[in-house]
């Protein structure tokens, strides 16, 4: 547990956030009778490519508390991630979310939830907005959990690039499907978001995600993530589109 601890606090104290564009479904912690946990990610790259050096850092972290009736659920997640060469930065963003669920029954949850991101690379550098709406599992197998969720956003979104700050009322449906095998060896994930604008459907944006986790212990595992996130109308009334692919090392207790 304390060496848990120290890599944890080690490998996160720079910046307890996160990339702008992160699946909040693959950082939720599914857990019946757990009442708190915490998962930490962390990974490292550094290219020397004749004598210009690039470093990029991606770290995360997200913990949940449980009430005592297991009914209520407090849910906190942060990211940061950089890109820095010698002649500055390529890339800084980050990312903050907290969450609250209520459990109606077995299938069905009440949730709210508030957001703060911001992405130097981006049309809309940040973004923060508030929401609520509902959550139901429609797949509850041994090894298949599947969940599926309808919410209202309210966001603000700021564009250096265009010099606008726009007030948005949005739409937000998720549907997520995981998968973990007898053995346990590893477990996969897959997410789809869409949200479109309620006065404009044909402004919306989609982030679709892949993950892979590979326990090495009861508190360490390798990971591999895949991100695609576009966006149908950016504040210049053109479309954007990222991916990007990860791997990395998690810890958790």
């Amino acid at each position: 547990m304390t060496r848990a601890l120290f890599l944890i606090i080690f490998s996160l104290t720079p910046a307890i956030l996160s990339a702008q564009l992160v699946n909040i479904e693959s950082k939720r912690m599914q857990t019946d009778s757990i009442r708190f946990t915490l998962n930490a990610d962390f990974s490292f790259n550094h290219t020397n490519n004749d004598g210009e050096q690039v470093n990029q850092i991606d770290a995360a972290l997200s913990t949940q508390l449980k009430s005592k009736d297991l009914k209520k659920i407090y849910f906190f997640l942060g990211n940061y991630k950089v890109i820095d060469s010698e002649e500055g930065n390529l890339q800084n963003a980050w990312f903050l979310h907290g969450r609250f669920n209520y459990k109606l029954n077995d299938l069905l949850r009440l949730e709210s939830f508030l957001q703060g991101q911001y992405n130097q690379l981006l049309v809309v550098e940040q973004r923060n907005l508030i929401g609520a709406g509902l959550r139901w599992k429609w797949v509850d197998k041994e090894r298949f959990t599947g969940y599926a969720g309808n919410s209202y956003m309210y966001e603000v979104e700021f564009s250096e690039q265009a010099g606008t700050t726009n007030y948005n009322h949005r739409n937000s449906t998720y549907l997520t499907l995981s998968y973990t095998p007898k053995s346990q060896k590893f477990s996969i994930a897959n997410t789809v978001y869409y949200q479109p604008l309620y006065r404009e459907l044909g402004d919306y944006r989609i982030l679709e995600q892949f993950r892979l986790d590979v326990p090495l212990s009861s508190w360490l595992k390798v990971f591999t993530l895949y991100n695609y996130y576009y966006d149908s109308k950016t504040p210049l009334k053109t479309e954007e589109y990222t991916s990007d692919l990860n791997i990395g090392v998690g810890i958790g207790f």
